[in-house]
């Protein structure tokens, strides 16, 4: 038996102690009670710092304290129910779940992967991979898998496919030009964080779009990049000896399917068009009072949430109707249940999620971190952009263990934002920080749910591939997304283009 590699070796101690962290929603049960601990220990101190809210002294809330408690206990259930990530991302699954169900998003897929040259097979695959966040885990059960059998039948290894495909889907994760629920999601958390500091401060659902929509064109070329230059080449030693007769099919749409696509399509264009029409005039209901349509109080940016809802709804229905999947209103129904039944786990952790956040803000722990770290970092007088890369590498490499993109922003950001903002760094700019190294090592942690299922992928081509065998495929992916795509933003930054609608680079407190 041959040894291990060296990046073998790395992932088996990265398994070996992410496997000793407990699941999310039992570390946040964990992080509450140390928040509780450490509020109590820390109540009688005096810290001399000036707490910028009230320009008062600073104080340790003990939250073991009987009003503490007990007004936590009464807060509970409005702590979960008014949390902002729960339900703007249940609302945009009702209507994805139709869109599911109905078999519009595997049409929609199946039809854009066929109609392409093989030169073009590469970023195609990744940009579909891409888009497919909207569709939350669609991507990773339909795009990863179809990329082999699309490789595989233009000749090319399809083991490139799939890392490809992987790269696109969760390795660019966090760029995408079509809205999807995980920026209402993270804007929340991030709005949640920075009203630790500022509790008047609002931050727009969009705030990232301008810069993820340039970013998905900057991962495409990077995955093509590396794709066909660095992992295919690479891969001519991993010969095929899989069971090639049993291989899924990339079928393509059928009469009644192509038909319902049509339909389905046009309807997308129906509604976008009634929408520009609606929303151009000046005296439109769209608009806010001062007649603009992003500003943080207009019904089309507080629509943001239940247009991405219509945009799924509306197509699947179309579509589902059209082939015959949905013939009443039973079956209309069963579409969103299903999108709803896979929800629970999510629910469970973003109710502990919810606990901690509260209990964090309410013990003044949060201030005293972000008052401390910013005069240490004051003190060390590094430019702002070293302060982002390094959360951007740190994010990273929380990552590695941590693989829930909102529980691990739930985490850090009452503890980064409050402090980047004392630093007049804008919650804005650390989300971007935050979303590049959390999406540039998605495709290295074997802690990552679909890890395991993408080996198994590569085994029905490959049956000798295993962990090692996907990371080393990914690993170029990883190093180069993260790095490029941090200089991306730190040139972005530079030049001033907007970040998003409503979004700004610097935080001035008032």
């Amino acid at each position: 038996m041959s040894q291990p590699t060296l990046t073998q070796r790395m992932l088996n101690k990265v398994e070996l102690y992410g496997n000793k962290l407990p699941d999310p929603a039992v570390l946040f049960i964990a992080l509450l009670g140390f928040v509780w601990l450490l509020s109590w220990a820390l109540s009688g101190i005096s810290f001399n710092a000036i707490d910028p809210r009230t320009g008062e002294q600073l104080i340790i809330n003990n939250q073991l304290s009987g009003a503490a408690f007990t007004q936590f206990l009464s807060s509970m259930v409005n702590n979960f129910s008014h949390f902002h990530p729960v339900g703007v991302v249940l609302v945009a699954m009702l209507g994805i779940g139709v869109a599911e169900y109905s078999g519009f998003i595997n049409a929609g897929l199946r039809s854009l992967l066929a109609k392409t040259s093989s030169a073009l097979l590469t970023p195609l695959v990744i940009l579909i991979g891409i888009v497919s966040h909207t569709a939350v885990d669609a991507g990773y059960v339909l795009v990863i898998p179809l990329g082999g059998v699309i490789f595989y039948a233009a000749g090319r290894h399809p083991l490139a496919g799939i890392a490809a495909a992987f790269a696109g889907v969760s390795g660019g994760f966090s760029a995408n030009f079509i809205p999807s629920a995980i920026d209402p999601m993270l804007q929340g958390i991030s709005q949640a964080g920075a009203q630790i500091l500022d509790p008047k401060i609002v931050l727009n659902p969009l705030n990232n779009f301008y810069f993820t929509a340039a970013s998905s064109l900057l991962i495409t070329g990077l995955g093509w990049f590396v794709t066909d230059k660095i992992v295919e080449p690479k891969l001519a030693n991993n010969k095929l000896d899989g069971n090639l007769e049993d291989l899924p099919k990339m079928e393509p749409l059928s009469t009644a399917e192509g038909k319902a696509l049509g339909y389905a399509l046009w309807s997308i264009l129906a509604g976008v068009v009634l929408l520009i029409a609606t929303a151009f005039p000046e005296s439109s209901p769209w608009r806010a009072g001062d007649g603009t349509l992003t500003a943080f109080g207009a019904p089309l940016m507080k629509s943001i949430v239940p247009l991405i809802f219509l945009f799924f709804l509306l197509p699947g229905l179309v579509y589902g109707i059209a082939i015959g999947k949905i013939n009443s209103s039973k079956s209309f129904v069963e579409g969103m249940s299903a999108a709803m039944s896979g929800m629970g786990y999510y629910l469970v952790i973003m109710f502990f999620i919810a606990q901690f956040i509260y209990s964090f803000g309410q013990s003044n722990l949060g201030i005293l971190l972000a008052v401390n770290g910013a005069e240490f970092l004051k003190a060390l007088d590094l430019p702002g952009s070293v302060t982002i890369v390094g959360i951007i590498v740190l994010t990273g490499f929380i990552n590695l263990f941590v693989g829930s993109a909102s529980a691990k922003w739930a985490l850090l950001a009452p503890i980064f934002l409050p402090m980047l903002m004392q630093l007049g760094i804008s919650p804005d700019l650390a989300q971007a920080a935050y979303r590049i190294g959390d999406s540039s090592t998605n495709i290295i942690t074997p802690l990552m749910p679909y890890f395991p299922l993408v080996v198994v992928f590569c085994q029905r081509y490959v049956t000798t591939a295993g962990i090692g065998t996907l990371t080393a495929m990914m690993l170029p992916f990883s190093l180069i997304f993260m790095v490029c795509w941090t200089i991306f933003l730190l040139v972005y930054w530079s030049m001033g283009i907007p970040l998003g609608i409503q979004a700004s680079y610097d935080y001035i407190a008032g």
